[in-house]
């Protein structure tokens, strides 16, 4: 992906990889720090970034607090933690839909490019375009040629309005120039057992792995810059000439503004070096994730860049969540 400076005078400093020692960062963290996590405990973003930062604990020498506040996509703890000091002691888990794509479908109780510094990005879903056995195409270009011949006859679960489920249909359908029709779903796991049973003919999704593994789904790109390894004959989306532009499902983490830039560094450092030790990555590996950090400007950059290209996604396709 397109990887652009951050000029902010903060986001520079934050992103400077070496600092002059600072009273800030001497001596932290002297006391445990608490991650906020916006949404319920079980789900992806959950799950990633308790691994994660349960290892970088560890390695500062001091536990991680986990605060659950899920809630209106995430919004509910993003507001709660845009609130609490910026004094190092405090971090918000985000996502690519809290920071790129709901702010281009309702208003937010937070500005992404000012409430938040970023510090890096951690773990990336492998997710997969399935298709259920009874569609005749093996390839995303078959694909592309029956929903032509059949238009409006080929539905599309997701996870629900306006999530990145959502979002690469729509894709699919402006970039091919199909019309495949949305069904969305109140979680990826209904819209996969629909999947399952017939009722919807594709869907683009990390849920669908197992069954692409199993035989009862047929796997016809992976939605990443990179080949699964649990299956590399599947080729990328952007292999097949589609989706070239970005929207990985990713998972970060974010500190209040006004943070202390050696604090901010030390955190991604961190961070970095939880997603290179082999039992982290065994774990993210288990739970159909990769480790794909991103320092504290990069992850910026692709916020940037992904923001604007879901909001011409979202204007497009006329996308809409009520």
């Amino acid at each position: 992906m397109l990887r652009r400076t951050f000029v902010s005078a903060l986001g520079a400093t934050v992103a400077t990889p070496a600092l002059a020692p600072s009273s800030w960062a001497d001596g932290w963290p002297t006391r445990q720090v608490k991650v906020v996590i916006p949404y319920p405990p079980g789900g992806p973003t959950d799950v990633s970034i308790r691994i994660v930062m349960e290892k970088v604990g560890r390695l500062l020498g001091q536990p991680i607090l986990f605060d659950n506040k899920g809630g209106a996509s995430g919004m509910i703890g993003a507001e709660y933690a845009k609130t609490q000091p910026a004094d190092g002691y405090t971090f918000l888990g985000n996502t690519i839909a809290m920071m790129a794509i709901t702010r281009h479908l309702q208003p937010i109780p937070f500005n992404p490019d000012k409430d938040f510094l970023t510090v890096a990005r951690l773990a990336t879903s492998w997710g997969a375009m399935a298709v259920h056995p009874s569609v005749p195409a093996r390839t995303v270009a078959e694909f592309v040629d029956y929903v032509k011949a059949n238009p409006g006859k080929v539905n599309w679960g997701s996870s629900g309005l306006g999530t990145i489920t959502q979002l690469y249909g729509e894709m699919l359908n402006l970039e091919a120039g199909i019309k495949m029709v949305h069904v969305p779903y109140k979680g990826s796991a209904q819209a996969t057992q629909d999947l399952l049973g017939g009722q919807v003919q594709v869907q683009f999704d990390s849920t669908v792995l197992p069954h692409i593994q199993a035989g009862r789904l047929r796997g016809l790109a992976m939605l990443s810059d990179t080949r699964w390894p649990h299956n590399p004959g599947i080729p990328t989306l952007k292999e097949t000439g589609y989706g070239k532009q970005g929207g990985d499902s990713w998972f970060g983490m974010l500190a209040p503004a006004g943070t202390p830039a050696p604090i901010v560094t030390r955190m991604a450092q961190a961070i970095d070096e939880a997603l290179k030790s082999s039992d982290v990555v065994g774990k993210l590996d288990a739970g159909g994730l990769k480790p794909t950090y991103l320092d504290p400007a990069a992850m910026r950059a692709e916020i940037d860049t992904e923001s604007k290209y879901f909001a011409d996604i979202i204007k497009r396709g006329n996308v809409k969540i009520q």
